[in-house]
């Protein structure tokens, strides 16, 4: 049985400012937590119903267990309807952009993006394409926001995370800049070569002016019906899985 003060620590981390203060973040769901434990990310408690202990990969020694009722897996879930089992994750120190990674490879750059679950998709579709990489800007929502962490689905254990003022990066970038923007070269004309950085901005303002003018491809997915626009996620998706095909020939 759970300690009133271990239920309380855990629903405190459902909130930003004390996942920062206790720099720890929670993980929901058996698939997740298994690609967790065996990542680079150090996993520091689990808490499970009874039927879920057998699921559970090799552990090391020093992940703490609890077996929890469904009172409690509701009381510290941040889901309706939880999945049976939630770990609490020690977040990684902020890591620090090598401008020598971009060479090569290529990278999204979220600038702006606010909705948890766009990202989440995000980072799901990056790393479902082959991508390492995103590079977010400081307004962009927080990664480890529970929402944002079950929308990956465990992809989130795979990638790298960079926050960090687009600006600089993109004055002088050591590869080229492609911008999603409703009036730019077709998707479909556009020499991706073999190295870049990808900018998708904020869902209703898209791309802020001061990255737009650092933007030296600006690309365009056609459109053939009458939609307004496209899903932040959706557009990524779109212009990951055309990268890819490019980037394969």
């Amino acid at each position: 049985m759970l300690s009133k003060s271990q239920i309380g620590f855990i629903k405190s981390l459902h909130q930003k400012k004390y996942r920062k203060e206790n720099g720890i973040f929670i993980i929901e769901g058996i698939k997740s937590i298994a690609e967790f434990i065996q990542s680079s990310y150090q996993v520091h408690s689990i808490y499970y119903l009874a039927q879920y202990q057998s699921l559970l990969p090799e552990l090391p020694a020093n992940i703490k267990l609890f077996e929890v009722n469904s009172t409690e897996l509701d009381k510290i879930s941040t889901l309706q309807t939880p999945q049976g089992i939630l770990a609490l994750v020690h977040l990684p120190k902020n890591p620090i952009l090598d401008t020598k990674q971009l060479k090569n490879n290529f990278s999204l750059v979220l600038d702006g993006i606010q909705d948890p679950g766009n990202l989440g998709t995000i980072i799901r579709t990056a790393d479902w394409f082959g991508f390492k990489q995103i590079i977010c800007s400081l307004n962009t929502v927080e990664v480890y926001n529970p929402k944002t962490v079950q929308a990956t689905m465990g992809s989130l254990s795979r990638m790298e995370i960079y926050y960090q003022d687009l600006a600089p990066l993109l004055s002088v970038p050591p590869v080229p800049v492609f911008g999603a923007v409703l009036n730019g070269k077709s998707m479909y004309d556009v020499d991706w070569g073999t190295e870049g950085l990808v900018i998708l901005g904020n869902e209703g303002q898209g791309i802020s002016p001061e990255i737009m003018d650092l933007i030296t491809v600006p690309v365009t997915i056609p459109r053939i019906g009458g939609a307004e626009s496209l899903n932040v996620a959706v557009c990524a998706a779109i212009l990951c899985a055309d990268i890819s095909r490019n980037f394969q020939k």
